[in-house]
């Protein structure tokens, strides 16, 4: 029964491992999710940025294209005999002139805009350098922590396999059979009183009896094997 709450102390520890493995990953999947974000805002900056470019190239272009048919307009105006053209094509150059004067205007504010807009991406690209760092630092650590609890684990397993030869079959059996059905947590728990430890559940006086006298049972609620502090005081657990 020693060889077996050794064992049981082994796995547990094995379990609880196990368990910050299988947590582990998730923690730097939460960090993936920040990445993308900051990747994603960074990504938003440039797309002002660039968004702004064109349309100030563009106002440039029209304005060029414009310029360029008054000039054109400016040439037919001294080919022009009747008075109602004439005042129709300076009323065009007048229109195409307005045109320009807006574009003009629009171009200067795009420039404040770009001003404003590449200064916030330069103090964004700093934080979010910074951000990205700082996640690197936290995945590195959770590497780390990764290995250590993995290497930890292997130790323990390497720790566990002579004791197995050691429990007599038949109680190695039924410890094996009560870990698979409850999954987690110690398959053999000592009496509290009349009280199982496992499931918080009484046990008959008569069971409370042989367990105290060393006869090995199990819980009939929970199934888990009872044992006395008193009768294991090198497993005291």
């Amino acid at each position: 029964m020693n060889t077996l709450l050794l064992l049981q102390d082994l796995d547990l520890r094995i379990e609880s491992l196990r368990a910050r493995e299988a947590e582990i990953p998730k923690q730097k999947s939460k960090f993936d999710i920040h990445r993308k974000r900051l990747a994603a805002e960074l990504a938003e900056r440039e797309e002002v940025r660039k968004r702004l470019q064109l349309e100030q190239r563009e106002a440039e272009i029209d304005i060029e294209a414009k310029q360029s048919q008054i000039k054109k307009y400016d040439t037919q105006l001294f080919a022009i005999k009747k008075n109602e053209e004439y005042q129709a094509l300076l009323h065009e150059i007048e229109m195409l002139k307005k045109q320009v004067a807006l574009k003009e205007e629009r171009i200067i504010s795009i420039m404040v805009e770009l001003d404003d807009a590449k200064a916030r991406l330069v103090e964004d690209k700093q934080r979010i350098d910074a951000e990205q760092k700082e996640i690197e630092v936290q995945c590195t650590l959770i590497d780390q922590e990764f290995s250590e609890a993995a290497q930890e684990r292997r130790q323990l397993e390497t720790q566990r396999l002579p004791l197995l030869g050691q429990v007599e079959p038949g109680l190695l059996s039924r410890y094996q059979r009560i870990r698979a059905a409850k999954k987690t947590g110690p398959a053999v728990v000592p009496l509290n009183g009349e009280v199982c430890s496992g499931c918080h559940m009484h046990v008959p006086p008569q069971i409370v009896n042989e367990v105290l006298a060393g006869k090995l049972h199990a819980c009939a609620h929970c199934g888990r094997l009872l044992y006395d502090r008193d009768n294991f005081p090198d497993n005291d657990r």
